[in-house]
């Protein structure tokens, strides 16, 4: 027997298109596929290159969440560099969503930022983590 992938996350929202364009602005995801089912309207996303390994399927008709700044559970995205994570922090500040400030906690946490989603999902944008774009470099320290 095969052991289980994980192929897609899916979210319950209050505001579908606030989400999507989250998403798009802020995690450069696109759409990959859309169809209603009487009044529920269901969005597949993911990143570019990724639409057959992993999205995010947003659907509408859900609640918001209010998770605690001190919550941990959240999304997490891989950046290019620490200035990127400085930048993703900027555009959390001008959004008015940013949770967490940019900090470095080491290998293997790296440094890393957070925003709140318009539905109340924490996504946290890093850079130094052992996954993602970057993560040969730091493949030495493990």
């Amino acid at each position: 027997m095969s052991s289980p992938r994980i192929t897609h996350i899916a979210l319950h929202l209050v505001d579908i298109d606030a989400c999507i364009d989250f998403y798009q602005q802020c995690c450069g995801m696109t759409i990959v596929h859309s169809r209603t089912a009487g009044e529920q309207r269901i969005v597949w996303m993911a990143e570019p290159g990724r639409e057959s390994d992993f999205i995010f399927v947003l659907m509408n008709g859900g609640q918001n969440l209010e998770l605690a700044d001190a919550d941990y559970r959240h999304f997490g995205f891989a950046l290019e560099s620490r200035a990127a994570v400085d930048a993703m922090a900027e555009l959390g500040r001008e959004r008015g969503c940013l949770v967490w400030p940019p900090r470095d906690e080491g290998f293997p946490v790296g440094y890393y930022c957070g925003l709140r989603d318009p539905n109340g999902n924490f996504v946290e944008f890093s850079y130094g983590q052992p996954l993602g774009p970057g993560a040969e470099q730091f493949a030495e320290l493990e």
